[in-house]
């Protein structure tokens, strides 16, 4: 009766490891959320400032998602900005995986035209922002198939809500075309070139 516990153990299958995936792009709003999240930690009433897209060259960018994202943050009781970073691999310079953050920042209450925004003002992620310029740009991108895609997310007196600017080139003084789309409703708002 007593025999139950006796005779040999178990053996453990052999699991095979599988290969590690290649790190994949996520959009600015997956990693505004992140980055958010350990701002708080930072400065309760930190609002947003400003959102900007990454490229890495071990991440493919593709459909409005990059390996890595910068946003800044303002607190106004502290009356300090802090930029902070997410990025799906380690990489050069200030980029480490996960969120980061860099040194404090004097902050008055706006940054050049860039006025806070609340997190809330964020309901249109890059994929579909991404999705409306491309309708906007058919041509322009068939004329120009190499440009890279870049995004920006500001608030400013240009436009009553928070924008995703969709620009053709590395950055916005560098950029020949750009598709503005409101980043609280998805509409298309403006061509520039």
């Amino acid at each position: 009766m007593l025999l139950a516990g006796c005779g040999e153990a178990p053996k453990e299958a052999v699991k095979k490891k599988e290969p590690e995936k290649p790190p994949e792009p996520v959009s600015g709003r997956y990693a505004f959320h992140q980055m958010f999240a350990a701002s708080r930690g930072w400065a309760p009433d930190v609002q947003g400032l400003q959102i900007l897209s990454i490229r890495l060259p071990d991440v493919k960018s593709e459909g409005g998602k990059f390996g890595a994202w910068q946003a800044m943050f303002g607190s106004l009781n502290k009356a300090k900005m802090k930029t902070f970073t997410y990025s799906v691999i380690e990489a050069g310079g200030n980029l480490h995986k996960g969120v980061f953050s860099s040194l404090e920042e004097p902050f008055s209450g706006t940054r050049g035209q860039a006025k806070p925004f609340v997190a809330a003002a964020l309901r249109i992620d890059t994929d579909e922002a991404y999705q409306v310029a491309m309708k906007k740009a058919a041509d322009y991108v068939k004329k120009n198939p190499n440009i890279p895609v870049n995004f920006l997310a500001e608030l400013t007196p240009r436009f009553p809500n928070l924008t995703w600017r969709v620009m053709w080139g590395e950055s916005v003084s560098t950029s020949g075309y750009s598709i503005f789309v409101d980043a609280s409703t998805g509409e298309y708002l403006a061509t520039v070139r």
